[in-house]
This record gives structure tokens, C-alpha cells and sequence, in this order.
């Protein structure tokens, strides 16, 4: 992490911190709306890896790491594991846009509270990473609270575990890369753009796409490139500038707003449900205290 260099490089790096989490937060009301004009899933799901790798690109030009995309192009292991993290980082969008569209905000805002747990297991049983006792009881106390979800749903709450594995996997995988954020999100996006690329195509040809049948609709499909990638730039930049407490506080932003947004819109919320988050989040609050605690020893030594 680069420490911040003056107080105002440090504000800025909270306010982009925030801003990354806010628009993560807000982004079902921007599907929702894309759904309400008539657009499909799929379609949603093509044009943002479509028009996401031209913002991807940009990105790389203003960092200028074109020649760190150059030698990525010559590493086949590197390749190899984007491509697999692409796979991963695909499948999260899918299950999150089809969640969102079919009324699932609360169910994937749980997901993303459970992902912070999942990766810190996931580090201890792959990585050996030393799990502290505010984080085994966070664990705890999530897996309490899945465990009353799945009784309240009558079903396990697969669209939260998707959520939650498909981007632990996704973590786990970009842990491998070596190669900056910005390089990675390119190439990743450049997988996915030709297939997003050639079933617009085909939706456009049959006459069953939704692009350039008229302004606001055009419009809402292109803001999709930003809409992904803006987030993650502001993520990058924040990330190396912010306490690991920080970061670990700042999170929880994202799922809390799409919470709000789901109870907002009407989704059911009974008081079983209404249990099952209670345990979660006191499961955030202990993981936000490790972290915080962690920092605070770092700091003293």
C-alpha cells in the first residue's frame, strides 16, 4: 500500500473509496431500469463486457501499461489464469444482473457480506494466512446467518454463495496474476468482448436488440463500460492509499446500500430474514474489528 503522501491525497483517497463502494451500491437501480425499458439479462451482460473493454483500454493508456499488456500477451500461465478469472469474474456478473432483474437484490446484497468472510477462510486453507480469533467468530456467526437465510428462503440462498464463491475465486485466482489491476481488467474485458460483441450482433440483426431504438435506451446500454470500470479504477487507486481497517470498513458500503435498495423496492423481508442478517452482520462488525485491531498493532510496532 502507498501511504498517502499529504492529507489532502488522503481525503481524496476516502472520498474515491467511497465513490467506488456508493456506485457498487446504487448499481441494481441501474439494471432495474434497463430491465423496466425492456432489456434482457443477456443482453445487459453483453454490452457491458462490450463496452467495458474500450474504458478497460483507456485505463490502460492513462496508466501507461501498455508494454506491461505487451508482456502479458507473451506469458501463457499469466493468460491462462486470467482467462480463468475472467471465467470467474463473468459468472458473478451473470448471477448478479439475473438476481437483480428477477427481484434477488436482498439475497445478493448477502453475498457481498458473506465474500470479506470467504476470502479471510479461504486464506487460511489455501495460503496458510493466520486466521485470528475476531475473524473464526465472524465466520461463525455468518455461517449462523446463512444457515437461518436458507430456513427463511426454504432453499439454500444459492444466489448469495454464488455471489460469494464465484468472487472469492475470483480473488484467488487474481492473487496469482503478476500484473497490475489495470492490465488484468483489460484483458479479462478483451476475453469477453468479441462473444458480448457477436450476440449484440445477432440481437441487432434478428431485431430483437434494444441498441439504437432510441436515445435514453442506447445511452443506458453504453454507460455499462463505466459503470464497470470506473468503480474498479477508483478501487485501485483508493486501495494503495487507505489502512487495511479502512478498507475493511468501507467494504460493507456496497451490500448495505443494495440491501436498502432491496427492502426499497419491495422486496419480502420477514422477520426470520430480518434474524439471519442480524447474524451477519454482527459477524461484519467482529471481521471490521479484527481488521481495525490489526492495523492498530501494525501501526505501534
Amino acid at each position: 500500500m502507498v501511504p498517502p503522501s499529504s492529507p489532502t491525497e488522503s481525503k481524496s483517497a476516502y472520498i474515491a473509496g467511497v465513490g467506488c463502494y456508493a456506485l457498487w451500491g446504487f448499481l441494481p437501480l441501474y439494471f432495474h431500469l434497463l430491465h423496466q425499458m425492456g432489456v434482457g439479462s443477456w443482453e445487459m451482460i453483453a454490452h457491458r463486457t462490450m463496452w467495458s473493454v474500450l474504458w478497460a483500454g483507456g485505463l490502460v493508456v492513462l496508466s501507461k501499461q501498455g508494454g506491461q499488456v505487451a508482456a502479458v500477451l507473451r506469458q501463457p500461465r499469466t493468460l491462462l489464469l486470467l482467462l480463468l478469472s475472467t471465467l470467474a469474474i463473468f459468472s458473478n456478473w451473470t448471477i448478479y444482473v439475473f438476481a437483480v432483474n428477477a427481484s434477488h437484490v436482498i439475497e445478493a446484497s448477502l453475498g457481498y457480506y458473506i465474500n470479506p468472510l470467504m476470502n479471510m477462510a479461504a486464506g487460511a486453507l489455501l495460503f496458510r494466512e493466520r486466521m485470528s480469533i475476531e475473524g473464526k467468530v465472524a465466520i461463525g456467526l455468518a455461517a449462523v446467518g446463512v444457515a437461518i437465510q436458507t430456513i427463511a428462503l426454504g432453499h439454500l440462498p444459492v444466489v448469495s454463495l454464488g455471489l460469494a464463491l464465484t468472487f472469492c475465486v475470483y480473488a484467488i485466482l487474481r492473487k496469482q496474476v503478476k500484473a497490475d489491476a489495470q492490465t488484468g481488467l483489460f484483458i479479462e474485458c478483451a476475453y469477453l468482448a468479441l462473444p458480448g460483441l457477436a450476440y449484440v450482433w445477432h440481437l441487432q440483426a434478428t431485431g430483437a436488440g434494444h441498441f439504437a431504438t432510441g436515445v435514453p435506451v442506447s445511452a443506458l446500454l453504453m454507460l455499462a463500460g463505466p459503470a464497470t470500470v470506473v468503480p474498479l479504477a477508483l478501487f485501485a487507486w483508493s486501495a494503495r492509499r487507505l489502512p487495511l481497517s479502512a478498507v475493511g470498513f468501507l467494504q460493507f458500503i456496497a451490500p448495505t446500500i443494495q440491501f436498502l435498495l432491496g427492502v426499497a423496492l419491495g422486496e419480502a423481508f420477514t422477520p426470520l430474514r430480518a434474524l439471519s442478517f442480524v447474524f451477519i452482520w454482527l459477524g461484519v462488525a467482529t471481521f471490521a474489528y479484527g481488521a481495525w485491531k490489526r492495523t492498530r498493532v501494525v501501526a505501534a510496532v
